[in-house]
């Protein structure tokens, strides 16, 4: 493979990999809120699956906008 094989790889692996943390810190919300006994303990989990929401909806939309190729003039 040639270099930009492998920069372009690494950069999807990068983009999965993002997804993939949003999707644990959702389950962890999830769990948190499920156990939950108090409300502080719901806020917070509330908060977490929020932010992992957000996570996978914008991060790899950054990161991709990001290495994006420049235009040819």
């Amino acid at each position: 493979m040639t270099d930009p094989d492998n920069r372009a790889r690494n950069r999807y692996f990068a983009m999965v990999l993002s997804r993939l943390i949003g999707v644990a810190g959702g389950v962890f919300g999830l769990i948190l809120l499920g156990r939950a006994t108090t409300t502080v303990e719901r806020g917070l989990g509330a908060a977490i699956v929020l932010a992992a929401v957000a996570v996978m909806a914008i991060l790899p939309r950054a990161l991709a906008r990001r290495w994006r190729t420049p235009p040819q003039p």
